[in-house]
């Protein structure tokens, strides 16, 4: 008996392995369910006038179409399982629905057709309406349902990622309240003047430096970038003494702050962690986990806010190789050309640290006009002094949304204040040449602000400004053969120069002086 129970067993066993087999096996012959990217999904908006990619995982060599209005396209799975396929341009409007077909059937509903936008950067560009100026006003104010709002969450990554943690919304007075003022005041306006539907996607994380939104290869491209890496490479090398340190401090402070709270006194800071691995500064590591997924969705373009984190004397100058490799190799990843990519100045801002140097940051920014389809908007009027984070968040959407009228959607719109051109020498004098003067200069108030000049022993005086025509003639009795000129060239500048259509000029400087002494 025992013996026919032992064989009852293992034939028992065997019929189960080979049911577990066969199970695998025809299990394996079904296609594999269709999965999508979290940017092809209910609420979404595709880029009108352009190809746009509709892409995903299936079983490998499964057969996909895809559908929308008119158009029936089809492709085939890898052996990864990859798939994509291209709409035709279509023209913007909705809402149609999407449908996915293969082994599985997914319809995605309520889609759009309008101009799209990705909006970077650090805690600017992050910074919600809800904590901005008028924020109940305008949250209550934000029902724009061809508005579509698409808020990428923060995550480092140390290899580019294929999707991102995040949902399309339509905008409301629900889900705008959360979202990156600058981005949907940029969209409302763009959709108040143009009569059709925006997208953007936010993609922003606050502190962070502009190397780590851009990608290794771009790094590695350019030896003068190295530095960052080799940087990074000494952070990582440094972090696990560094973070026995830290762990010794904390202690330290644990115990500190529990006998001041017990005293009725204000405990001490906490101390900082130590950079290390999974740090949002790692060089690339934001480009990864939050705008490498975001690369094969047709756009528009890209609005940016940041440069807080790299003004310090030892990048200021540098952010202009930096900030332009990043937007050549965003352009690139896209694979559409030369997209527009509109930035803001940094604003005026009076608590500055040791080392900082925000005049020569903003200036490494306005270089960047250098490249293509680039624009900028100067804030240094509406900033607050004691206040990195301005309020003013409508001014810095508009300002930026005329770039884009102008440049991307040819509209007679006055988009720019003055730009610095050439300074040519009188006797006694500096003239200032600029673009964007041609209906003619003001002043904000009264006299002119704002303007200093030194002869060739390089200390700067304060300068009798005043405006004559398209140009501005700056003079000083105690500089009577000046060589060099600069305006609003401080953290929190005086300035009041204005073109007709009331932009603010951008700061400026004629000479590239290491060692030029300011006014005090």
């Amino acid at each position: 008996m025992q013996r026919l129970a032992v064989i009852s067993k293992v034939v028992m066993r065997s019929r189960l392995i080979l049911l577990t087999a066969l199970f695998l096996i025809l299990t394996s012959l079904l296609p594999a369910a269709i999965t999508l990217p979290r940017l092809i999904s209910d609420h979404m908006m595709f880029q009108q006038g352009i190809p746009a990619r509709v892409w995903g995982k299936a079983g490998p060599g499964e057969t996909v179409t895809v559908r929308f209005r008119e158009q029936s396209v089809s492709a085939r799975a890898g052996a990864d399982g990859r798939w994509e396929v291209f709409l035709a341009p279509m023209a913007a409007g909705g809402p149609w629905d999407l449908v996915i077909q293969g082994g599985n059937s997914i319809t995605v509903r309520d889609v759009l057709v309008g101009e799209v936008w990705v909006a970077s950067g650090q805690s600017n560009m992050e910074w919600p309406v809800v904590r901005s100026a008028n924020p109940d006003q305008e949250a209550a104010a934000a029902n724009y349902p061809q508005l579509r709002l698409f808020k990428v969450r923060r995550k480092t990554a140390e290899r580019p990622q294929d999707d991102v943690d995040a949902e399309w919304q339509a905008c409301s007075p629900a889900t705008a309240r959360d979202f990156s003022a600058v981005g949907y005041y940029f969209a409302r306006y763009l959709h108040q003047e143009l009569k059709i539907p925006v997208g953007v996607i936010q993609s922003a994380w606050g502190g962070t430096p502009a190397q780590s939104w851009t990608s290794l290869e771009a790094l590695n491209s350019e030896p003068v970038l190295h530095r960052y890496l080799e940087g990074w490479d000494d952070v990582m090398a440094n972090y696990p003494a560094e973070k026995i340190r830290y762990q010794r401090k904390l202690e330290e402070w644990e115990k500190e702050s529990a006998a001041a709270k017990a005293r009725g006194e204000t405990p001490p800071g906490r101390p900082w962690e130590p950079a290390g691995p999974g740090h949002p500064n790692a060089p690339a590591s934001l480009f990864n986990g939050m705008i490498a997924p975001l690369t094969p969705y047709a756009i528009r373009g890209a609005i940016w806010y940041q440069g807080e984190s790299n003004a310090n004397r030892n990048e200021a100058a540098l952010y202009r190789r930096l900030f332009q490799a990043m937007i050549l190799d965003w352009r690139a990843r896209w694979g559409q050309g030369s997209f527009p990519f509109l930035f803001v100045q940094l604003a005026n801002f009076a608590k500055t640290w040791e080392n900082s140097a925000w005049p020569e940051l903003r200036e490494s920014q306005t270089a960047t006009l250098d490249l293509h389809d680039t624009g900028m908007a100067v804030i240094i009027d509406i900033g607050e002094a004691d206040d990195i984070h301005p309020r003013n968040k409508q001014d810095v959407g508009k300002r930026l949304a005329l770039w884009a009228l102008a440049k991307t959607y040819g509209k007679q719109v006055s988009y720019s204040g003055p730009l610095y051109r050439q300074v040519t020498r009188e006797d006694g004098r500096l003239r200032l040449w600029f673009d964007h003067a041609a209906r003619g200069l003001r002043a904000e108030g009264s006299a002119l602000k704002g303007f200093v000049i030194a002869g060739e022993d390089r200390i700067f005086h304060p300068a009798d400004a005043r405006i004559d025509g398209e140009t501005v003639v700056v003079s000083s009795p105690a500089v009577p053969v000046p060589v060099a000129a600069r305006y609003a060239w401080a953290d929190d500048p005086e300035n009041n120069l204005r073109n007709s259509a009331d932009q603010p000029a951008s700061p400026f400087r004629t000479d590239q002086w290491k060692n030029g002494q300011m006014p005090k």
